[in-house]
């Protein structure tokens, strides 16, 4: 006579849902990492935004400088321009000149290039510019030594980095290490020199 076992074979119970937990929790940790990814990437575009936009207006001074070079000095400012000075919204009253070249660099400071709700919103943030004189012109005998001056932008950053060497907006930002500043240095010539 033939005897038959039966065999049952013991398997292990829940392993597939095992499986399936584990990889739904490398799976968030994949989305979490992607997530800071794109914070971060976000951070840094607004971050190459405000500084193009501060290029872009450093550039507009220094060739208003340029334009107007006879008057060079009267570009020099005792403060910051843009954000929290007192230049009028609208320019329209102030005669062509160094008056007039500040006050509108003042309202690009400030982001009236573009609007939204009423609000200005096409520049960086806390925008602010100085204009110094680092040489003043001496057209004497001899000397004949150009007028030199220095054009900066400030502006608040999102992240903290190192605190710029320059001056301008410095302590207008909380913590300095969140202030960003470009500048570049505009020289007037003499061109009655010899």
């Amino acid at each position: 006579m033939l005897i038959t076992k039966h065999f049952i074979p013991r398997h292990q119970h829940g392993t597939s849902l095992l499986e399936v937990l584990i990889t739904l929790v490398i799976l968030a940790f994949g989305l979490l990492g992607l997530a800071g990814l794109q914070s971060k990437l976000h951070t840094a575009e607004l971050e190459s935004y405000q500084r193009v936009q501060a290029v872009l207006l450093l550039s507009d001074i220094t060739e208003r400088i340029n334009a107007n070079q006879p008057n060079a000095a009267s570009y020099v400012t005792t403060g910051t321009i843009g954000t929290s000075d007192s230049q009028p919204a609208s320019c329209a009253n102030i005669a062509t000149g160094s008056a007039r070249d500040i006050c509108e660099w003042s309202n690009a400071l400030k982001g009236a290039g573009e609007m939204s709700a009423g609000k200005n919103v096409g520049v960086m943030l806390g925008a602010r510019g100085c204009i110094t004189q680092i040489q003043a012109p001496n057209p004497a005998t001899g000397v004949c030594t150009p007028g030199i001056y220095l054009v900066s932008v400030s502006w608040q950053g999102m992240t903290q980095t190192q605190a710029p060497t320059y001056t301008c907006g410095q302590n207008l930002y909380g913590a300095d290490t969140y202030r960003r500043t470009i500048a570049t240095q505009v020289s007037v010539g003499l061109p009655t020199c010899q």
